[in-house]
C-alpha cells in the first residue's frame, strides 16, 4: 500500500466518478426501447440494468488490457495525467446528458487520457496504431453493423408475424424485450465498467503499485463494477428520451430487434478487446430498427445532431484533457486541486441547469414541450 499516494487516491475516486457517469450516461443504451414501448416500467428498467452492469463488470477484462496497456505507454503516464484525462471525459459526459445527447463516454475517456498523456508525455507516448486500430475502425464500423442486423432482424419480425394478432406480438415481443434488454445491460457492464477497470490498473501501474502488463485486480472489478451499477439505476433519463423517442417512434418488435442486435455486437468486441462505444451500438440499432419498419418515421435532424456529437467528442475531451494536463503538469499539487475545483464547479452549474427542465421516471416518454409566449389563445406551445 505504499505505493498508493494521496494523488493515486484521488486519481482512483475521479475514475469511479467517471465510471458512475458513464452509468447514468449510457443507461439508454440498454432500457431506452424497453422503456418506449412499455415492455417495462421505468424504475424497474434501471433496476435491473443495474444489477446485469455490475455483474456484467466480472464476465471479461480484455478491453481493461487494452486501456492499460494499448492506447498509451504504460511506462510514460503518471497519475497526473490520468486525473487530468478523466477530468476532460467526465465533463463531457456532464455537457452531453444536460442536452440529452447519446455520445459516447468511451471516446470522451480515449479523448481525455490521449490529450493529457499527448501534452505531458509527448505524442510518442501515444499508441496512434492501437488507436486506429482498437478505437476508430470500430467506432465507423460498429454502429453500421449494428445497425444492419437490426433492420433486417425488424424486417423478418414483421414479415414472419403479419398474419398474427397485433395484441399478441405486441405481448410476445414485450415479453422478449425483457430479456434482449438484460443482455444489453449485461454486455454493457462486460464492455463500459472494464474501461475504469484499465484506467485505475493504468494508474496502479503508473505508481508502481502493479507490474507493466498486469490485469485488473478483483478489487478494482468490484468496484468499478458498483460504481456503473449505481449509476445506472438513477437513470439517465434525459437520454433514455431521446433514444426511446426522438429518433423514432419504437414497437415491440423493433425494440427487440435492436436490443438484440446490440448485445451480439458489443459482446463480440469485448471477447475480441474492442473498445467500441455502447452507445454509439445501440443508437446504429435503434435508426437500422427504424429503417426496418415500413412508413416508419425516423428523425434525422435528431439523428444528424447526435452523429455531429460522435464527431467531436474524442477531439473535445482530449482538448479539454490536454489543457488540464498542461495545468497538473506546471503546477504540481496546487494545480491539480484547481482543476479538480474547476471541475466541481462546473459540475454544480450543468445540474443546476437541469433542474431548470428535469426529465424522470414518470415524464421520460412525455413528448419534450417548449411553451411559446405567444398572446394568441390558439396557440400555446410547439413540440420539439
Amino acid at each position: 500500500m505504499d505505493h498508493i499516494t494521496f494523488l493515486v487516491a484521488v486519481v482512483i475516486v475521479t475514475a469511479l466518478a467517471f465510471d458512475f457517469t458513464n452509468g447514468f450516461h449510457d443507461t439508454a443504451n440498454a432500457m431506452a426501447t424497453s422503456i418506449a414501448t412499455g415492455a417495462l416500467k421505468p424504475r424497474t428498467a434501471v433496476l435491473i440494468s443495474g444489477v446485469l452492469n455490475i455483474g456484467g463488470a466480472f464476465l471479461s477484462t480484455e478491453v481493461a488490457r487494452t486501456i492499460s496497456g494499448g492506447i498509451v505507454d504504460d511506462a510514460l503516464v503518471t497519475p497526473g495525467m490520468i486525473f487530468a484525462g478523466l477530468v476532460g471525459a467526465i465533463l463531457w459526459n456532464l455537457l452531453t446528458w444536460l442536452a440529452g445527447l447519446p455520445s459516447s463516454s468511451s471516446h470522451a475517456l480515449f479523448g481525455g487520457l490521449i490529450g493529457a498523456v499527448w501534452v505531458g508525455a509527448g505524442s510518442g507516448a501515444v499508441h496512434f496504431d492501437k488507436v486506429v486500430e482498437k478505437v476508430l475502425i470500430p467506432a465507423v464500423a460498429s454502429p453500421v453493423v449494428a445497425g444492419v442486423a437490426a433492420l433486417l432482424a425488424t424486417y423478418l419480425a414483421y414479415r414472419l408475424t403479419a398474419r398474427a394478432r397485433q395484441d399478441a406480438v405486441t405481448k410476445g415481443f414485450r415479453l422478449g424485450q425483457i430479456a434482449s434488454a438484460s443482455l444489453v445491460s449485461l454486455a454493457h457492464g462486460t464492455n463500459d465498467a472494464q474501461k475504469t477497470m484499465g484506467v485505475i490498473t493504468l494508474t496502479l501501474i503508473s505508481a508502481g503499485a502493479l507490474g507493466h502488463d498486469a490485469g485488473p485486480p478483483v478489487w478494482v472489478i468490484a468496484s468499478a463494477g458498483l460504481a456503473i451499477g449505481l449509476g445506472t439505476y438513477l437513470g439517465g433519463w434525459r437520454i433514455i428520451r431521446t433514444m426511446g423517442k426522438g429518433l423514432t417512434e419504437i414497437q415491440s418488435p423493433q425494440g427487440f430487434a435492436a436490443e438484440t442486435a446490440s448485445t451480439a455486437v458489443i459482446l463480440t468486441s469485448a471477447h475480441l478487446g474492442f473498445a467500441l462505444s455502447t452507445t454509439q451500438v445501440a443508437s446504429g440499432s435503434i435508426l437500422g430498427a427504424g429503417l426496418g419498419r415500413r412508413l416508419a418515421e425516423v428523425r434525422w435532424g435528431v439523428a444528424g445532431r447526435m452523429v455531429l456529437a460522435w464527431l467531436i467528442t474524442l477531439p473535445a475531451a482530449a482538448l479539454v484533457g490536454g489543457l488540464a494536463a498542461s495545468v497538473v503538469k506546471h503546477g504540481g499539487n496546487i494545480g491539480t486541486a484547481v482543476i479538480a475545483l474547476v471541475a466541481l464547479a462546473v459540475a454544480a452549474a450543468i445540474f443546476l441547469l437541469a433542474r431548470r427542465n428535469p426529465v424522470r421516471a414518470d415524464n421520460v416518454n412525455d413528448h419534450h414541450e417548449v411553451t411559446l409566449r405567444n398572446p394568441a389563445p390558439t396557440h400555446v406551445g410547439r413540440a420539439v
